[in-house]
């Protein structure tokens, strides 16, 4: 990156020879921002490899360089708060959408915040494949029977997700294929360039995971964090705060293609209407 040239004057009034300034990178920006990072983050996370991390994730995604540095470390405090590691192959993602950098949650980062909440034995989800055994039956007794075919590949046709709750009550949730391709483009304003296409399994998982919350006793807490899901945020320097900077309902309606808001108004019940019914 070029430099700037300053000129400096010595004691006695004359010229000195021009002296040239680096101009700072994102990465000099985030490894400067190592103290606030660390008293951001949980006291088991270490604040040198969140900054690591986040420099990989950078020279992963170069667009994201291109993002304004405001919302790059916003992004980036709003998941140090969450306790999350950013990346590809971390608990959630920095995605480049124009100059600004939205926070989303990985599946993993999504099961991380679940079982923080102390609510549940266990929770997991799978991935059907059209040659596997599978049965679900509703009614009086709900049961969920999955035998998987480890010798022949076919093609994904659903995905499940089951929680275990403290008491051994057990939940579960199923989407087939096709609904969740259809949830995401509707309600992803990044569908086209984010992890719905690099990693569409593991938004799959999270989908359908995000459809069973509604059936468990999850903590107001754990809600608030959820809902930084897919939002863009500011950090404010000189106030050392992050700031929300657009608020993208969860039931909003959008063009998978062109990440633009189709209606404000309450999607139906496929689209996961009552998540967050009484909250």
């Amino acid at each position: 990156m070029a430099g700037e040239v300053k000129k400096t004057t010595n004691t006695l009034g004359g010229e000195t020879a021009p002296t040239t300034t680096k101009k700072a990178t994102i990465f000099d920006v985030i490894k400067q921002g190592e103290s606030q990072f660390k008293a951001a983050l949980p006291k088991h996370l270490n604040s040198e490899r969140f900054v690591r991390i986040a420099m990989t994730a950078i020279r992963l995604n170069p667009k994201l360089a291109g993002c304004k540095k405001e919302s790059l470390l916003g992004t980036l405090m709003t998941a140090a708060q969450l306790g999350l590691e950013p990346g590809p192959l971390g608990q959630c993602y920095l995605i480049p959408y124009g100059n600004e950098c939205q926070f989303q949650l990985s599946y993993k980062g999504m099961i991380e915040l679940l079982r923080r909440s102390n609510q549940l034995s266990d929770i997991y989800a799978y991935t059907v494949n059209e040659k596997d055994e599978f049965k679900i039956t509703y009614g009086l007794e709900r049961n969920i029977v999955h035998i998987p075919n480890f010798t022949e590949t076919s093609k994904e046709i659903g995905y499940y997700a089951v929680a275990i709750l403290k008491d051994g009550t057990k939940a579960f949730e199923y989407m087939p294929h096709e609904a969740v391709e259809k949830h995401g483009k509707r309600f992803s304003k990044t569908y086209s360039n984010g992890p719905w296409k690099t990693d569409f399994e593991a938004m799959a998982h999270k989908t359908v995971i995000k459809k069973l919350l509604k059936l468990l006793p999850v903590s107001v807490e754990f809600i608030e964090n959820l809902r930084k899901d897919e939002k863009t945020f500011n950090y404010k320097e000189s106030e050392n705060k992050v700031e929300e900077i657009e608020i993208l309902d969860d039931f909003q309606e959008i063009n998978g293609d062109t990440g633009e808001i189709i209606s404000t108004d309450s999607i139906g019940k496929e689209a996961g209407e009552g998540l967050f019914e009484g909250n």
